[in-house]
C-alpha cells in the first residue's frame, strides 16, 4: 500500500527471513564516568554487571536509589518507583508526578507482560483550535498552561506497586523526599537547561534554581523544599493528595489563573490503565513494545520491513546500511501519521501493520539507490526531538523486569509550578498534531493522549533479555529498532548497543546523522539524495540484559548507561 514510488534493487541486498546468532554478553568492569553532554561521547567501557539484580537510569543517585530498595529486599516494581520518584527530584526539569510517560513491565510469577500507561486523557475542556492558526498567540499557547495535560506519572507508580511491589509507598519515596530537602549537586546538564530557561522560570522557582539572581552552576547545590513537602504529603497520605487533595487544588488554581484548561474535576478521574503489549518476531527473538494509546507500534513495523533485508551483510553503519534504514524509517514514519489513533476510537489496523505480507510488500517498494522525498500522508508533525526526556530500566534476582519513558514534555514542561507545590506541570499537549484539524493525534477533548515513547523488551525463551528505551521526542521509534538491531543483526553488547552513533529522519525532509559517524559515509548519504545534518547526539539511553540457567532462574545481569548523558548503570 506504500505510496511512494521507487525501484526495488534486489540484486544489491539479499532478502532474508534467517534468525541472526545473538551473542551473549561478555562480563566486563562498571563503565567510567559520561562525559559532559557539551562534548561528543566517545566509545565507554563495558556494560556493568550483576548477578542479583540491575538498574540503569539518566542520574547516578536514582540509580542508587533503586538499588538500595533491592537490596532492602525490594522487586524490581519497587525499585522502579523509588528510581521514577528520585529522577524527579534530581532531573526535575525532564520528569515528574506533574508529568507522563509509558512503562512496559515482566512479572516474572506470572511469566507475562503488561504496558502501563501513565500518560493521562487530555482535559475535557481542552480547545484544539488554541493550538493552531489563525488564533492569537496559538504557537505560545504550545508551551504555556493551555499546552498542559492530565499528569499520569503518580497513579501509575502506584498502580505497579500495589499490583506487583512489596514495600509501602513511603519506604519508596524515602529517598527522593532526603535528596529534595537535603539538596544535591547539579550536574552539567541540569545547569544548562536551567541556565538556558531562566528567563522563563517563574520568580518562585528562580529563588531555589539560583543564587544572588543567577542560575545555579553545576556543583552547586539544589535544595527543593516545597517538592519535599509534596512528596511526603504523598507518601503519607497516598495518590489522592496531589489527584484530590491539596496539591490538586494547587495545580486548579494555578490553571483558571493563567487560562488552561487542566482542571481539578481531570485530576480526579485519572486512572493509569493496564493494556496488552505487542510484539514482532526478528531474526528468532519476540521484540515486544507498548501498543495504542501508545505510537510505539512504528519500531515493529521498522524491524518487520528490515527483517527482509540481509541487514548483517551491510556492515554496521556502512552508507548502505544507513541508507536502507533511513528510506524503511521514513516508512514507519509515514504510518505513525496515517494510522495513529485511540485504540477505542480510531485504532491503528496492526494486523495487517505488523503482518509478513505487508513487511514484503513495504520491502519491495524500497529503493536501495536512492532517497525518496517524503510525502506525509495528511496530517503534519511537529519534527520534535531532544532528550528532555527520561528512560530508565530495573531487573530483579526474581527475574521481574521495567521499562519505563517519562516525560514532562519540554525542557521544565510548561514552565508553571503551582505555588507551594514543587511540581512542574509538563505541556504535553504541545505534541499533538494540530493539522489538519480533528486528525487523529489533535488535542481531542477528554480523548487518551498518544504518546510517543517506546520501552522495548527482546524475549527469549519467553522471557525478557533485553530492556531498553531513550528519550528524544520523535526520534524515540527509530532509535529503539537500532540498538535491537546492534545486538541482534551485529552481536553487540548492551554497552556497545548503546554507544554505536544513530540516524532519525526528521519531517519533513532531514536525516540527523551522529557527527561520529564518518564524514565520509555522510557525503555518500548526501550522494543518494539525503539532506544530512550532522548532529552531536540522538537520545540518552539505558538498558540491561538478563541471562538465565537452565530452570530459567536469572543468575546475570548486564547494564549500560548513555555516554551521552550523566546516568549511571550498576548491578549487585
Amino acid at each position: 500500500m506504500s505510496t511512494w514510488p521507487s525501484a526495488f534493487c534486489g540484486s544489491l541486498l539479499l532478502l532474508s527471513l534467517a534468525a541472526c546468532q545473538s551473542r551473549a554478553p561478555v562480563a566486563m568492569t562498571p563503565p567510567p564516568a559520561p562525559p559532559s553532554p557539551q562534548s561528543t561521547p566517545e566509545p565507554a567501557a563495558g556494560p556493568a554487571v550483576g548477578s542479583h539484580g540491575m538498574v540503569s537510569s539518566a542520574h547516578p543517585l536514582a540509580t542508587q536509589a533503586g538499588l538500595a530498595v533491592l537490596r532492602s529486599g525490594g522487586n524490581a516494581f519497587d525499585a522502579a518507583v523509588a528510581v521514577a520518584a528520585t529522577l524527579n527530584v534530581v532531573e526535575p526539569e525532564n520528569s515528574g508526578i506533574g508529568g507522563y510517560g509509558t512503562i512496559l513491565v515482566y512479572d516474572a510469577k506470572s511469566r507475562k507482560s503488561w504496558f502501563l500507561d501513565s500518560s493521562g486523557r487530555i482535559p475535557r475542556g481542552v480547545d484544539s483550535d488554541a493550538f493552531r492558526a489563525p488564533t492569537p498567540n496559538y504557537l505560545e499557547n504550545r508551551r504555556g498552561a493551555k499546552a498542559v495535560s492530565t499528569p499520569g506519572n503518580l497513579h501509575a507508580w502506584e498502580a505497579m506497586r500495589e499490583r506487583y511491589g512489596t514495600r509501602p509507598l513511603r519506604e519508596l519515596l524515602a529517598a527522593a523526599i532526603r535528596a529534595a530537602e537535603e539538596g544535591f549537586p547539579v550536574n552539567h546538564g541540569l545547569a544548562l537547561d536551567v541556565a538556558d530557561a531562566w528567563d522563563r522560570l517563574p520568580e518562585t522557582a528562580r529563588a531555589f534554581y539560583g543564587r544572588d539572581g543567577k542560575p545555579l552552576a553545576a556543583g552547586e547545590t539544589l535544595v527543593q523544599k516545597d517538592l519535599a513537602r509534596t512528596l511526603r504529603t504523598i507518601a503519607g497520605r497516598g495518590p489522592d493528595a496531589f489527584y484530590k487533595g491539596e496539591v490538586g487544588r494547587a495545580i486548579d488554581a494555578e490553571m483558571k489563573a493563567r487560562g488552561g484548561f487542566l482542571a481539578l474535576s481531570d485530576l480526579e478521574v485519572e486512572r493509569a490503565e493496564w493494556w496488552e503489549p505487542i510484539h514482532v518476531d526478528y531474526r528468532g527473538h519476540e521484540v515486544m513494545t507498548t501498543p495504542p494509546p501508545s505510537n510505539a507500534f512504528p519500531s515493529l513495523i521498522r524491524l518487520g520491513i528490515l527483517s527482509r533485508f540481509d541487514v548483517a551483510r551491510l556492515g554496521h553503519n556502512s552508507a548502505d546500511y544507513l541508507h536502507l534504514y533511513a528510506e524503511v524509517t521514513k516508512r514507519g514514519f509515514w504510518c505513525r501519521l496515517a494510522y495513529a489513533g485511540d485504540p477505542e476510537v480510531d485504532p491503528p489496523p496492526l494486523k495487517r501493520l505488523l503482518s509478513p505480507a505487508w513487511w514484503d510488500e513495504e520491502a519491495r517498494a524500497v529503493d536501495l539507490r536512492h532517497a525518496k522525498p517524503f510525502t506525509p500522508p495528511g496530517a503534519t508533525g511537529t519534527g520534535a526531538q531532544g532528550s528532555n526526556t527520561t528512560h530508565f530500566v530495573v531487573a530483579d534476582a526474581q527475574g521481574n523486569v521495567v521499562s519505563a519513558t517519562q516525560t514532562l514534555g519540554n525542557v521544565f514542561g510548561s514552565g508553571i509550578m503551582p505555588a507551594g507545590t514543587g511540581v512542574w506541570l509538563n505541556n504535553s499537549l504541545a505534541y499533538c498534531t494540530f493539522e489538519p484539524k480533528g486528525n487523529p493525534m489533535d488535542a481531542h477533548a477528554g480523548r487518551r493522549k498518544l504518546s510517543g515513547d517506546c520501552p522495548t523488551f527482546v524475549l527469549r525463551d519467553g522471557r525478557p533479555w533485553i530492556a531498553l528505551g531513550t528519550p528524544g521526542g520523535h526520534t524515540i521509534d527509530q532509535t529503539v529498532p537500532q540498538m535491537v538491531m546492534n545486538q541482534l543483526d551485529f552481536g553487540m553488547d548492551v554497552q556497545q548497543a548503546i554507544n554505536a552513533p544513530r540516524i532519525s529522519f526528521v519531517e519533513p525532509d532531514v536525516l540527523a546523522v551522529e557527527s561520529r559517524i564518518p564524514q565520509s559515509v555522510r557525503d555518500e548519504l548526501a550522494a543518494r539524495g539525503h539532506k544530512v545534518r550532522a548532529v552531536k547526539q540522538l537520545g540518552n539511553a539505558h538498558g540491561l540484559t538478563v541471562e538465565y540457567d537452565a530452570a530459567g532462574r536469572p543468575v546475570r545481569f548486564t547494564g549500560a548507561a548513555d555516554p551521552r548523558g550523566e546516568g549511571l548503570a550498576a548491578g549487585y
